[in-house]
Formats: C-alpha cells, sequence, structure tokens
C-alpha cells in the first residue's frame, strides 16, 4: 500500500474515532459506557480469530 494511501487511511480512522467520541459525549453517554463497549467489542473480536488461523494444522488440512 501506498504511503499516502496509508496516511490518508490512518487519518480517515483517526477523525472517525473522534466524531464517535464528540457525538457520544454530546448525546450524552457515559465515558464509562463507552469504554465497556469498546472493551467488550475488543475481546469478542479477539475470540473470534482466535481459532481462525490454526498454524498447528491439527485438523490435516
Amino acid at each position: 500500500m501506498p504511503l499516502p494511501h496509508f496516511l490518508l487511511m490512518l487519518l480517515a480512522v483517526i477523525v472517525a474515532a473522534a466524531v464517535t467520541l464528540w457525538v457520544s459525549v454530546s448525546a450524552g453517554v457515559p465515558l464509562i459506557a463507552l469504554l465497556l463497549v469498546t472493551l467488550s467489542a475488543a475481546a469478542l473480536l479477539h475470540l473470534a480469530q482466535r481459532n481462525r488461523h490454526d498454524h498447528d494444522n491439527r485438523h490435516g488440512h
């Protein structure tokens, strides 16, 4: 991936995170609720990806 595309993608992610925080705080959502939702989503994503790449080849595939 070329550097300008990577930097543009990184900027888009940072802007999206800032907008999400701003909208959530403006709507009166407590920051602790955002923290819990974010941590829960990260844990679920981690657990979902955990068994996807089986490098031991235990299943004979």
